[in-house]
């Protein structure tokens, strides 16, 4: 019964991590501003949208996003000023592409009921027949999770994350190749944030200042890696599973703009049909401890990505629902924006 009892992706125990002060927070993230924004990088520099006319205009001089959000208050008067003036140049937004090049990216994953129904199918498509008749027949009979389809104590006690692949990044509207070494590559709908300033051995409320804006993420998967991976790789489940491709959307909105990320809502469509829907609603941790987590011990800075990791119910593994080539996905986070890729068997990894 080894095969089941290894279900539960594994993680390594280093010990409860304990923040140096407590995780109740108080910042001007929790209270919208009014002059929040939405922004996107071009090869001419940077353009806003204006809301009230539903246009995209240059901002003359603003040519690199984490600049731009580090410098915070005073970049958002002069981004303010140029969308009012007379003179706005109007762009297309079509035009953007990345919004800016990762320096890392930390993935965590904060939600039991993912973990529960993404272990299930791992279960159910990938381990040995007998394991899946055990796990499938105990929740059956008992109408409960299988107990080690559970996270372990160690999820609650510390947030967990693992590092991606920073250098293998796709841009909103770009093809998504099919990984020659899975049969099962599978989409993630994640909201993640991006630092616009350094971060060393901080306290949560520390930590949230250095939040510069957020957009959608797709984590891509292969599935049954994963699988293989979680039974038999000493380094665990998010190893040749999870290494080679992200996609990061081309909206990025200024930290201000969500008050409070677990309240947001976001959707997967493949092919224009909707697929799922999902919250970030009761996440196990919150995003300081997060932060304060991710910095103990060493230094994080502009540019990386930190992700709250899978909506619950939004990824195809939980669906039991499988991507196919030619098909586009489209992830969607309100207040946010769209991320859209098609899956081309003749694109190359990026």
């Amino acid at each position: 019964m080894r095969v089941v009892i290894d279900v539960v992706l594994r993680a390594h125990d280093p010990g409860q991590y304990l923040p140096r002060a407590a995780v109740r927070l108080t910042s001007i993230h929790q209270t919208r501003r009014s002059d929040d924004m939405k922004l996107r990088t071009t090869s001419d520099g940077l353009i806003a949208h204006d809301p009230d006319r539903d246009r995209w205009l240059r901002l003359p001089g603003e040519r690199d996003l984490l600049a731009f959000l580090a410098e915070g208050a005073s970049a958002r008067e002069r981004a303010t000023a140029a969308i009012a003036a007379r003179d706005a140049v109007e762009a297309d937004p079509r035009t953007a592409g990345l919004p800016f090049r990762p320096r890392s990216i930390r993935a965590f994953m904060l939600w039991e009921r993912h973990v529960i129904d993404s272990s299930r199918m791992l279960v159910k498509n990938f381990y040995p027949a007998p394991a899946a008749k055990v796990v499938l027949g105990f929740e059956r009979l008992t109408g409960r999770p299988f107990p080690k389809l559970k996270p372990n104590a160690r999820f609650r006690e510390a947030p967990t994350f693992y590092v991606s692949n920073h250098t293998s990044v796709l841009a909103d509207g770009e093809d998504m190749w099919w990984p020659s070494h899975t049969q099962f590559l599978d989409f993630e709908l994640e909201l993640a944030c991006v630092l616009a300033r350094p971060l060393v051995d901080a306290t949560p409320e520390e930590a949230l200042d250095a939040v510069g804006g957020w957009f959608v993420l797709n984590d891509w998967s292969a599935r049954d890696i994963q699988a293989d991976d979680a039974r038999r790789n000493i380094f665990g489940p998010v190893i040749k599973a999870k290494t080679f491709a992200n996609s990061i959307g081309c909206d990025v909105v200024t930290a201000d703009a969500v008050p409070d990320w677990t309240a947001m809502r976001g959707r997967v469509r493949v092919d224009g049909e909707l697929w799922c829907e999902g919250r970030t609603a009761n996440p196990q941790h919150t995003l300081g401890a997060m932060l304060a987590y991710a910095s103990a011990g060493e230094r994080l800075d502009a540019g990386d990505v930190i992700s709250t990791g899978t909506m619950p119910g939004c990824c195809g593994l939980e669906l039991d629902r499988w991507i196919q080539p030619g098909q586009t996905v489209e992830l969607e986070i309100d207040g946010i924006g769209t991320l859209t890729n098609r899956i081309n068997l003749a694109a190359v990894p990026v």
